[in-house]
């Protein structure tokens, strides 16, 4: 069987699959703050809000930590998803964009909780130099690299306005940033090696409206037929 650390391994791993394992940590955290020591895969499932089949087939690309008529133990099978998806190491990340967005980030206490420590909050706008921001005080931007290469930060969270995102992410690739978490509302481009997630509120929010004129249309619907 081959080791489930290898990147050969990773790889192994559907992108749909790797994207609800942090739901299923999330999931068993709060189980196991509740003092919940066994669940099964059900339990896992409603906590998680997905359906049973969808979990057992995700967690058994991860390997066999079941057991038939007991179900999961909850630390055991957190500690494997959290090492399946790296946080059980610290990883250094550095956030470029101290606005009012970048400000909630850089405050936000479940990085720390979740394996990632910000080192470095950096900002272009001469003004914000020498603020202190969640106990950091941010820097200039042109700091990026040194910053990378004292702390060996590979991930960067963009937080700025859409005009200047690229530019921030052409200079964090240069200096080695291979992953990348972008805030702004623009597509990014970066070489391929590099993974870049994107976080749209203005897309969920639509998304969520969307939803919404269909029930609205639903209930129309029932009034005429009613």
């Amino acid at each position: 069987m081959t080791a489930r650390n290898s990147p050969d391994a990773a790889r192994d791993i559907p992108e749909a699959t790797v994207a609800r394992l942090p739901v299923y940590l999330r999931a068993l955290t709060t189980l196991s703050d509740q003092g919940t020591t066994t669940c099964s895969s059900e339990e896992l499932a409603v906590a998680a809000g997905v359906n049973s089949a969808k979990l057992r087939k995700d967690l058994s690309y991860l390997g066999s930590y079941g057991t038939r008529g007991v179900g999961y133990d909850v630390e055991y099978l957190r500690y494997q998803i959290a090492r399946e998806i790296g946080v059980t190491q610290d990883w250094p990340v550095v956030i470029v964009g101290i606005g009012n967005l970048g400000q909630a980030l850089a405050n936000y206490s479940g990085f720390r909780s979740r394996g990632f420590r910000v080192v470095a909050l950096l900002d272009a706008d001469p003004a914000r130099r020498a603020e202190a921001v969640a106990g950091l005080e941010v820097r200039p931007f042109a700091d990026l690299e040194q910053i990378v290469h004292d702390h060996g930060v590979a991930i960067g969270v963009i937080a700025t306005p859409a005009v200047a995102a690229q530019d921030v992410a052409d200079r964090m690739v240069a200096c080695g940033i291979t992953s990348i978490l972008n805030f702004a509302p623009i597509v990014l481009s970066v070489p391929d090696l590099v993974d870049v997630r994107k976080v749209d509120l203005s897309i969920e929010l639509q998304i969520l409206a969307y939803h919404e004129q269909r029930k609205m249309q639903g209930a129309v619907t029932e009034e005429v037929t009613a």
